[in-house]
């Protein structure tokens, strides 16, 4: 649950009552009518208005700036791994896990060769 007078930012609009998408704004209020469908009063200072939003609708700015430095840092590990043809952590960061022993067993008995690697690399680009 979000706190009163948390930044928030408008990520859809469930409702389509035209919400700002992508816009500030300050949770101003909790709606706690049962009967309504509404969670929060966000004050958006651009529209110069108060709407009433559900949990699904806005997300607190800090989730959000988290969630963009772990997917900056994600793609630069790759770009990284790619440039210094560093295979083992390429296949840990596009698998998302480490690789077994018996994987690694394999992987070095078959050595890939610069090219074949550069292959495997531009067909998962193109899935």
């Amino acid at each position: 649950m979000l706190r009163l007078g948390e930044k928030i930012v408008i990520v859809a609009d469930a409702f389509e009552q035209n919400l700002p998408i992508g816009d500030y704004g300050y949770l101003i209020a909790y709606d706690r009518n049962p009967d309504n469908a509404f969670d929060y009063v966000v004050r958006i200072p651009q529209a110069n208005r108060n709407f009433y939003v559900t949990a699904g609708d806005v997300e607190a700015e800090e989730a959000l700036l988290i969630e963009e430095a772990e997917r900056t840092t994600h793609e630069a590990l790759i770009d990284y791994a790619l440039s210094t043809h560093n295979e083992k952590l390429f296949h840990h960061l596009i698998n998302g896990e480490a690789l077994d022993k018996e994987e690694t067993e394999t992987m070095s008995k078959e050595s890939l060769s610069q090219a074949e690697f550069i292959k495997q690399v531009n067909l998962r680009a193109w899935i």
